[in-house]
């Protein structure tokens, strides 16, 4: 298992190491009010959420260069980004990061979100005071975007089609042949981060997501499918394909959406 999702613990032992970079997501006032990991750089999720990007609703590459500049943050850092949503905030910031080349090795998200850090270690009030850095996105080596066409051609055939909405939202309309897993079903509500392997594993196994075959994840605007993104990632699943566009793309280009 890779460490995608890491402990408070993990990031404690590392909070001093110049090579690895905190981000926080939430709004700026929660950075600012109620107080963040020390150190951490703020990156509202508005900031670099966009419906007018390059590619879907990724911010464009220039706009994600000048927020990780203004963060300090060097092409080589370690990453860990968290918000207070059980980390699916998060998650989008860190898939925008790998889309933009940042190997993802180097990306994290802090499992459990904020709470997880504020229940056991100090927390901090004054911004981070970082020195900018010129960071230049890229490609990542292998892409797991999938467009309108190729979700259209997988229709059928021997991929998982993943649902990651609500059940309520998958009963009103979803692509042909999708199974429906809800995102925070790999989420304990009680820590608010992700539930034990042998349980995220049998979750998926019941719903037909193994490692062994495609697994086309989507949503409705490409947030929750990020939190799913990670997670099978995580659990080393290596064939898994994002559609950046999901049902938003998918009904506006006249999609087929069922019900049963």
């Amino acid at each position: 298992m890779s460490d995608t999702f890491v402990p408070a613990s993990w990031l404690a032992d590392r909070l001093d190491d110049p090579g690895v970079r905190v981000v926080d997501v939430r709004d700026a006032w929660e950075y600012d009010g109620i107080g963040h990991v020390p150190g951490a750089v703020s990156i509202p999720f508005d900031e670099f959420r966009s419906s007018a990007g390059d590619t879907g609703m990724l911010p464009g590459a220039d706009r994600w260069g000048d927020l990780l500049s203004n963060a300090g943050v060097a092409p080589g850092d370690e990453i860990v980004a968290y918000d207070d949503e059980h980390g699916v905030f998060a998650a989008r910031f860190l898939v925008t990061a790998e889309l933009y080349g940042h190997e993802p090795e180097r990306l994290h998200v802090l499992d459990g979100d904020y709470s997880s850090w504020s229940r056991e270690h100090e927390t901090a009030r004054e911004a981070a005071d970082v020195e900018p850095t010129e960071y230049e996105p890229g490609e990542p080596a292998e892409s797991p975007l999938v467009d309108f066409d190729g979700v259209r051609e997988r229709l059928g055939g021997d991929a998982a089609v993943v649902d990651t909405r609500d059940p309520e939202e998958y009963a009103a309309g979803h692509l042909p042949g999708a199974v429906n897993l809800d995102w925070l079903e790999l989420v304990d509500p009680d820590t608010r981060g992700l539930k034990p392997r042998g349980e995220l594993q049998g979750t998926l196994r019941e719903r037909g997501i193994t490692p062994d075959r495609e697994v086309l994840l989507y949503c409705n605007t490409a947030r929750r499918i990020s939190h799913t993104y990670l997670v099978l990632r995580h659990l080393g699943y290596e064939d898994v394909l994002f559609y950046e566009g999901s049902l938003t793309e998918w009904e506006a280009r006249d999609g087929e959406v069922v019900t049963e």
